[in-house]
């Protein structure tokens, strides 16, 4: 039986007994004595806009994808990202799962979704956590400055009200649609997630399970005329 407790404990993946995610909480909370509400909010935001939101070269190796790993590196996608605010908010005393879904039309450029094959993408990852003695739904994952290049809005959460997809981009248009539920989990189901990424998007994972290089940001400037 799954217990608060156990999931506040620290796990392979989940590994914030470590000096990377511990020193990540203490420079995002200095007071670890805050409501819970506000820590885990405070780590939302320190997730989202601290790790930079990558696709391209990313590490999905078991070693790769601990929290401390992933801190280190200071980059990653939804996958990462996730497991990085998991671990956190379990070092301060707040219970969190992995939630992952598929969504169409994910934050992507043309190149992105020739590789994936196709705007199905599958395994995208969020947190829940609870607070107040409810569970609610979170997702660190896309951060702002990359949000404004692709023209839409950052996600906000409040700690009191799940936020978890962009239904629409700045301009109106529909951005991102769950359309599968696959689970929620109180570790990182590293076969489930990663098998089935690397069968799902062949094009993606490369033997040594690393994805294929590039930049999101590059590729944001070239299709929105930002300059670099």
């Amino acid at each position: 039986m799954t217990t608060a407790s156990t999931l506040t404990t620290p796990t392979h993946f989940l590994d914030h007994q470590s000096p990377e995610v511990q020193d990540f909480v203490d420079r995002t909370l200095p007071d670890r004595d805050l409501p819970p509400v506000e820590a885990a909010v405070r780590l939302h935001d320190a997730v989202r806009d601290g790790i930079r939101y990558e696709v391209y070269g990313a590490d999905l190796s078991r070693e790769g994808l601990r929290a401390s790993a992933i801190l280190r590196r200071g980059q990653g996608f939804c996958v990462h990202k996730s497991i990085v605010y998991a671990a956190a908010v379990r070092a301060v005393g707040i219970p969190s799962r992995l939630v992952y879904g598929d969504v169409r039309n994910h934050l992507a450029s043309q190149r992105l979704l020739d590789i994936m094959g196709g705007s199905l993408f599958t395994f995208h990852a969020l947190v829940s956590v609870r607070l107040d003695g409810s569970w609610i739904r979170a997702t660190p994952v896309f951060n702002t400055l990359l949000c404004r290049l692709y023209g839409i809005k950052p996600l906000e959460f409040d700690g009191r009200s799940d936020s978890y997809y962009h239904p629409f981009d700045t301009q109106g248009r529909r951005h991102m649609e769950f359309v599968r539920w696959r689970g929620e989990y109180d570790d990182f189901p590293y076969d489930t997630v990663v098998d089935g990424i690397t069968a799902n998007h062949p094009r993606l994972v490369g033997p040594d399970l690393i994805t294929a290089r590039g930049s999101l940001t590059d590729e944001a400037g070239l299709e929105h005329g930002e300059k670099k």
